[in-house]
């Protein structure tokens, strides 16, 4: 794996972890383009390697009348849009093997969900397209059965992967993560620590997800002294009026704080 292998991708000089953040879904292009912009503006300062995220679908949604995107062509549209207007790189999740080739056409990055990571006809259409993959690690899975997906995209002649650690299921609604795991899967590839989605809990009773958003900057701060190479945190400017996840969405206005202190946690650590 390579990051300056991912176009427009700035700071990879630094010795900074990179950075996957922004929205959970794209509600539309207004605000898109608002997250984008302040993030890339705190990264920059930073020297932050950054990919904008955002789901140009939410496929995996426990009810049937949940949002689920804005239409497909339209949300992946506005995802060009904000790589075109800030030279930023962009990441999202696809769900089926005709989404691969689709997706490929808009962003730099393809990312496979948690609970798809296992389905192989789909990890390897992503891995075709010659885009860099970020295998999310199933809840269900150990760290060392990650080095089997890795190699699904590696034997199919890409070797750009990345793996993401979103936390394993604890019981029914609660999700931990086990920092053993970071050295472990840094064996098979870079590693990222999902910060908000391993602060999720999953309610399987009214089938709205709840969160620990309190806990983001404690978890982060782990995971950058665990090791791991990159974080992935969503962020909103109202994530209790956000569309997807607004319960473990980290404040756009807390961003720039919490990503001072990791970089300077980053220095220390990098010293060590």
């Amino acid at each position: 794996m390579d990051l300056t292998k991912i176009p427009q991708l700035k700071n990879t000089d630094s010795n900074q972890f990179f950075l996957l953040s922004g929205p959970c879904a794209i509600e539309g292009e207004d605000m898109a383009l608002r997250i984008a912009e302040h993030i890339m503006e705190v990264t920059d300062r930073l020297k932050i390697p950054y990919v904008f995220k955002g789901s140009f679908k939410k496929a995996n949604r426990s009810r049937v009348d949940s949002f689920t995107g804005i239409g497909d062509e339209k949300a992946l549209k506005i995802l060009r849009k904000v790589s075109e207007t800030f030279k930023v790189p962009t990441v999202t999740d696809i769900h089926e093997i005709s989404d691969a080739k689709m997706a490929a056409e808009y962003v730099d990055i393809l990312q496979i969900p948690a609970f798809l990571v296992r389905q192989t006809d789909l990890v390897i259409a992503a891995a075709e397209t010659g885009k860099t993959i970020n295998l999310k690690k199933g809840q269900f899975m150990s760290p060392e059965s990650m080095k089997h997906a890795v190699a699904k995209v590696t034997d199919s002649g890409n070797d750009q992967v990345i793996i993401t650690d979103r936390g394993t299921m604890f019981g029914y609604q609660d999700m931990i993560v086990d920092f053993r795991g970071v050295p472990t899967m840094k064996q098979y590839a870079p590693v990222v620590l999902d910060v908000t989605h391993s602060l999720q809990q999953p309610n399987q009773t009214s089938g709205v997800t709840g969160g620990r958003p309190a806990l983001i900057s404690t978890m982060a701060r782990a995971g950058i002294a665990a090791g791991v190479d990159g974080l992935f945190m969503e962020t909103h400017f109202d994530p209790a009026n956000a569309k997807s996840d607004g319960a473990n969405m980290l404040p756009l206005d807390k961003l720039e704080t919490l990503l001072t202190q990791l970089t300077r946690l980053r220095e220390t650590i990098n010293q060590l």
